[in-house]
């Protein structure tokens, strides 16, 4: 069983699983234990999804949008009629062609999500004995101009979490 409850202190309003089970439920919001049985059940539900619902109901209400939240579909329902990214594009003045080409061609790169420190960082983990060059040219490859390249690796020396030793580089 599931219970909207409310805090007395802050109004904050909460979702307690089985009311019975504890003997104390603590607020979310400003962290103020509470017995059970004396807090108010301002809806329950043996289904947690309903729960839910009532809670988004009863936030609603209290901030004037019940209106705006009852126009809204409830997840899993079916939303109507939505508007896709080609129809949305197409509607701004966008070409979606345009943007799928670009996407692509953003996809083909081989840095990924990867920042230019990481890739450097890749490079000292991976090489065999990297020396500057090496990584410097490892980091090219991958996108990260050779300048960056050579002021990351001189941070990440600086800043101790990488060595140099005879030119050769390794991760700390």
């Amino acid at each position: 069983m599931y219970a909207v409850v409310g805090c007395s202190e802050c109004r904050a309003l909460w979702l307690l699983a089985d009311p019975r089970s504890a003997e104390t439920a603590t607020c979310p919001r400003c962290r103020r234990r509470h017995r059970t049985a004396d807090l108010k059940r301002l809806y329950t539900a043996e289904d947690r999804d309903a729960a839910r619902e009532a809670r988004a109901s009863l936030l609603a209400e209290r901030a004037d949008a019940a209106d705006a939240f009852e126009a809204t579909p409830a997840a899993g329902e079916d939303p109507g009629s939505v508007v896709d990214d080609r129809e949305y594009l197409d509607a701004a003045g966008v070409d979606p062609e345009a943007v799928e080409a670009a996407g692509e061609r953003a996809g083909a790169g081989d840095t990924g999500s990867r920042s230019r420190p990481e890739i450097v960082r890749e490079a000292v983990r991976t090489l065999d004995t990297p020396d500057e060059g090496d990584v410097v040219a490892y980091a090219a490859d991958r996108g990260v101009p050779a300048d960056a390249a050579s002021d990351l690796l001189d941070r990440l020396v600086r800043r101790g979490e990488a060595s140099e030793s005879g030119g050769t580089y390794r991760l700390l």
